[in-house]
């Protein structure tokens, strides 16, 4: 019995070349399946990091009108606070754009709060109608591939998901 073992393990050999081809193309097959998909997990992971950073702007707006009430606007009329001064006042981190470059930012008045529409760079708008509405919040982010709302048509606030790019 013991010598059939060892005859039957002596006569067992290695893949054939045939069979090491068809293991190579099988595994061909998967990563031309896989290789697409998980790109397009990556894109719309990339997607929904530029919206986090907006709705982190908009948080962080949120913060720095409740703790300045120059960023208030007056009846029917509209403020705005760029990326540099969330910054620069502590009220947020610098954001990193996921596509590997930087937000670009209006620049920061010398004084606060602009109550014109800055015409490039990232900034939320606060706007309100009249004595008795809530604030509502826009917001631009300019990215180095991808944006959020353009400088004169910034997103609202509820709009933020991935298909503003789309």
């Amino acid at each position: 019995m013991f010598k059939k073992m060892k005859s039957m393990i002596k006569n067992e050999r290695g893949l054939t070349l045939i069979e090491l081809l068809a293991v190579v193309v099988i595994l061909g097959i998967i990563a031309a399946i896989a290789i697409p998909a998980i790109g397009g997990i990556i894109d719309n992971t990339r997607k929904d990091a530029h919206v986090a950073n907006a709705q982190q702007m908009i948080s962080s707006a949120k913060i720095a009108v409740a703790g300045d009430n120059r960023f208030i606007p007056a009846e029917e009329n509209s403020t705005f606070i760029t990326l540099e001064e969330l910054e620069d006042g502590g009220y947020i981190e610098t954001l990193e754009d996921p596509d590997n470059g930087g937000y670009t930012s209006a620049d920061a008045p010398d004084t606060a709060p602009l109550t014109t529409r800055p015409t490039t760079g990232s900034y939320v708008e606060i706007a309100r109608g009249d004595a008795t509405t809530q604030l509502t919040y826009n917001v631009h982010l300019d990215g180095s591939e991808r944006d959020i709302g353009t400088p004169a048509a910034p997103e609202a606030e509820g709009d933020l998901n991935r298909s503003v790019f789309d």
